[in-house]
């Protein structure tokens, strides 16, 4: 499933009688050379449905994306209390690994002031341990009117996910934390600018996207979003100040309807 071409070189180490690559098309890096077996060709799909070509290769039937996952106690008590029943939370989780995917932290501010006021949701900043986590945290608690739980840095993966499960939504950019919430059904509003949430953004909320890859490909690229290679991001400065604070806010109200 991995076509770079030092997973490929790895493979040779492995005595299988099948190795199953991608079709050729999207065999990249030479992958092709590296594979006796290929999946059903496919053209723009999702990320997951790509993957789910595999099993479907291997004699698969149900194609259905499930998760079950057993959460330690201890999880589901650090997010019971940072979300107690009947207090229901919008977690912003506001970076990725790529400092182009993160939006600005005064329109974070700005969403967590809409969603506290419009519709009485605690809002829970979360994220990693490192200096950029910190800096766009503070940043935003800097700019934001409504209060703000701050778990950033201060939670474990087991207790992320915890906590994405008993949140209302997930706002955050093209980011691990979008796929963790898909897989305990919590809404995801993914921030999508850099990269097309057609191909990788949260499976099951496609539609709550703010998608503004179109305006970037024609803004950063010159082209139409069908004239990009399908695996192809934008990570320029300054692409995510495409989205707007409305952008975001109508997705919200989208999801929650009339407010109590």
């Amino acid at each position: 499933l991995q076509v770079a071409l030092r997973a490929s070189l790895l493979s040779t180490l492995i005595p299988a009688r099948v190795k199953l690559g991608f079709d050729r098309a999207r065999a990249l890096e030479g992958q092709w050379l590296f594979s006796n077996a290929r999946i059903a060709p496919r053209a723009r799909e999702h990320q997951l449905d790509a993957a789910l070509g595999f099993a479907a290769a291997c004699g698969v039937s149900d194609l259905t994306p499930r998760w079950d996952l057993t959460l330690p106690e201890g999880a589901r008590r650090y997010a019971e209390r940072l979300i107690p029943d009947g207090a229901p939370a919008l977690v912003i989780s506001p970076c990725s690994s790529v400092h182009e995917r993160d939006w600005l932290p005064e329109r974070y501010a700005a969403v967590a002031d809409h969603a506290h006021e419009r519709f009485g949701l605690r809002v829970i900043l979360c994220g990693g341990r490192g200096a950029e986590e910190r800096a766009m945290g503070d940043a935003i608690a800097r700019a934001a009117r409504a209060p703000l739980v701050d778990q950033i840095g201060k939670d474990t993966l087991p207790e992320l996910i915890a906590l994405l499960a008993r949140a209302r939504a997930l706002l955050c950019p093209d980011s691990g934390p979008a796929h963790l919430a898909t897989m305990v059904g919590t809404p995801v509003i993914g921030l999508h600018a850099t990269s097309n949430p057609e191909r990788s953004g949260a499976y099951f909320s496609r539609a709550l996207a703010v998608n503004r890859f179109a305006d970037a490909a024609l803004n950063f690229r010159g082209k139409r979003v069908d004239e990009l290679p399908w695996q192809d991001r934008i990570e320029e400065p300054g692409v995510m100040a495409l989205i707007s604070v409305a952008d975001v806010t109508a997705k919200l109200d989208e999801l929650l309807g009339s407010p109590a």
